[in-house]
């Protein structure tokens, strides 16, 4: 378990939700399932670390890449279930096992902060990013907004929706289950939503040095919403459903910022394996979302539910 991580808050949220959803699906490999330890505990601590076992998930496979649309349809609705399964689970009694994940606000803050101390020199090389985040700050406060407002519902959501955190039946490529559960947490749809477009609807890599093949898949885009809608859409309401591709915007603009202001501190929590990598991620974040700006009208007609 990361050091990033509250891991006491973490194994509870994981204990609570998990005994949840075991008991909401038919499938008993519907649901992620802890082992306790001897002392019927969620996890133990060791000299080198913090450590949890899981049952393992009989006859299931996980995908890096989403080889065609199917592929990314069966994440959503994979992600779209999870979801929906949890929808009455009193989100407000979990913890945050990782204060602020998903406040872009917040992200903006730290950001300004790593610019004005400027600790190595950094910003002067990168002043074209500089300007395209700030450009945008006035947009980061919008799913905060409507949260406070009342408009969108408090959900358990995953907040890493990647396609290699959903396990697939080796025979039918059926969803089976949701895994990597560390970052369940009171949040957002949208949040859930926006990241699974962020990384599945991306034509190249998170670290693509050649913008050129950056761009937002609009088939991917399209299967996943299909995808997750078909399985929760019906429990969302209008502006719910509004939501979803502003997220995938905000979480592309929020994942920008932080590798950005990653970048400007030295580099101190994305782990690099180059120069200026996490400045590669920014730059194709940010050319994401231009390409999203540019898509807009076609992302907010999401299918009918």
């Amino acid at each position: 378990i990361s050091d990033a991580f509250d891991v006491e808050v973490l194994m509870k949220n994981i204990a609570a939700v998990t005994a949840f959803t075991a008991a909401h699906t038919e499938d008993p490999r519907g649901s992620m399932k802890l082992v306790p330890t001897r002392k019927g505990e969620s996890y133990c601590c060791g000299a080198d670390g913090n450590y949890r076992v899981y049952d393992y998930v009989e006859h299931s496979i996980c995908l890096q890449t989403a080889e065609s649309p199917e592929d990314f349809y069966r994440c959503g609705v994979a992600f779209g279930r999870f979801l929906k399964m949890l929808s009455s689970f009193p989100a407000e009694t979990l913890g945050e096992p990782i204060k602020n994940f998903h406040n872009t606000p917040d992200r903006y803050r730290i950001f300004r902060e790593a610019l004005e101390k400027d600790p190595l020199g950094r910003a002067k090389e990168v002043q074209p990013e500089i300007a395209f985040a700030l450009a945008h700050e006035q947009e980061a406060h919008i799913l905060q907004d409507m949260r406070e407002s009342g408009a969108l519902p408090l959900r358990v959501t995953h907040n890493d929706t990647k396609l290699n955190n959903v396990l697939l039946d080796r025979d039918t490529g059926r969803g089976i289950c949701v895994v990597d559960l560390d970052t369940v947490m009171p949040g957002l749809a949208a949040f859930d939503f926006g990241e699974g477009i962020r990384t599945g609807a991306c034509t190249a890599d998170e670290d693509e040095r050649d913008l050129s093949k950056v761009s937002l898949s609009m088939p991917m885009y399209r299967a996943f919403a299909e995808g997750y809608l078909s399985e929760v859409g019906a429990a969302m309401s209008p502006a719910e459903i509004r939501s979803l591709p502003v997220g995938a915007r905000m979480m592309t603009l929020e994942n920008g910022v932080r590798f950005l202001t990653d970048y400007l501190n030295g580099d101190r929590y994305f782990h690099i394996s180059r120069e200026k990598h996490n400045l590669e991620r920014a730059r194709v974040q940010f050319r994401l979302l231009a390409c999203m700006e540019e898509h807009r009208a076609e992302m907010e007609s999401l299918p009918v539910v």
